[in-house]
């Protein structure tokens, strides 16, 4: 049976006049492209052209399979520029950490402009569960520091990001470098208004040691922060989150015991994840998080700091 590497050798064969340049021009070794023939004329029963005849020439059936190469090459090229290009209008997009959002507006410019052609939507990840509607098709895509077993979902890694305790300046635990759970049971935590087994630092660091403190829910990120700020609670966010405030010395961060790290993911559906749109969002995201200060990448390298 023809494949289309005997077509493209054919083709690179009437182009070049011999089998040592269709060779280099194919980046093959002459012996190899000879014996590449020798085996297609065996298979196919004639021969393809006259050896050694110059200029070189093609037999009759050598001909007609040149035409086909000529009719059917360019077909397969655009069929596979057809597959590269965009098939979705619109890219439905849940974020399930809330402070991401601070640092995906960059990248979605950035994505928008190479892609003005996608809309982009996003679903708040507060009120309905995003990665079951990512499995039922009500979504493309989900940023999440949760892994789903054997959800038919894949998640590509972002970046690692540390969880860091985030107190009032004149807060007694300002003065010490690392906090341990039990420094915290007299505490008001300030917290998003989710379920405690999706946060990091209840998962990994408090209910380990048995330390239950005061929850109190906040909307959003601004107001969690102003409220550490006035002393009116204790709060666990990634580093890169508050970088900027601890700078101004409005609020101070310290180690959760050994560090606590978490790494986010974007969520799609399995086989999905190398789709044009998605695959191009997904670079944008993570070009973008390599310029956020006291990231690592996926391999545990630090990026920034």
């Amino acid at each position: 049976m023809i494949e289309l590497k005997h077509l493209k050798t054919l083709q690179a064969l009437k182009q070049t006049g011999s089998l040592a340049a269709a060779a280099a021009l194919l980046h093959h070794t002459q012996s190899a492209l000879s014996h590449q023939f020798s085996d297609i004329e065996q298979r196919l029963g004639f021969k393809l052209f006259i050896r050694k005849s110059q200029p070189l020439r093609f037999t009759r059936q050598g001909e007609v399979l040149l035409q086909l190469a000529d009719s059917v090459l360019p077909q397969v090229h655009q069929a596979l520029q057809a597959c590269q290009a965009p098939q979705q209008t619109t890219l439905r997009i849940a974020i399930e950490c809330h402070s991401c959002i601070q640092w995906m507006t960059p990248a979605l410019n950035s994505f928008r402009e190479q892609w003005p052609q996608v809309s982009v939507e996003f679903a708040s990840g507060v009120t309905f569960d995003p990665q079951p509607a990512l499995q039922q098709g009500e979504l493309d895509l989900v940023l999440t520091s949760d892994i789903l077993p054997k959800s038919g979902l894949h998640y590509t890694p972002l970046f690692d990001f540390e969880v860091r305790l985030v107190v009032a300046v004149g807060h007694p635990l300002a003065t010490k470098a690392v906090i341990l759970p039990e420094d915290l049971t007299d505490e008001t935590l300030l917290i998003y208004p989710v379920q405690r087994q999706r946060m990091d630092i209840w998962r990994h660091f408090l209910q380990p040691a048995g330390v239950t403190p005061s929850l109190k829910t906040v909307d959003n990120t601004l107001l969690l922060i102003q409220m550490v700020s006035a002393n009116m609670g204790i709060a666990a966010l990634p580093h890169w989150v508050v970088e900027n405030v601890e700078r101004q010395k409005l609020v101070v961060t310290r180690t959760l015991d050994n560090g606590l790290w978490s790494r986010l993911y974007a969520a799609t559906r399995e086989g999905e994840n190398r789709q044009p749109t998605l695959d191009a969002f997904i670079t944008h995201a993570q070009q973008h998080a390599r310029q956020l200060p006291f990231v690592r990448d996926a391999s545990g390298a630090l990026v920034t700091a």
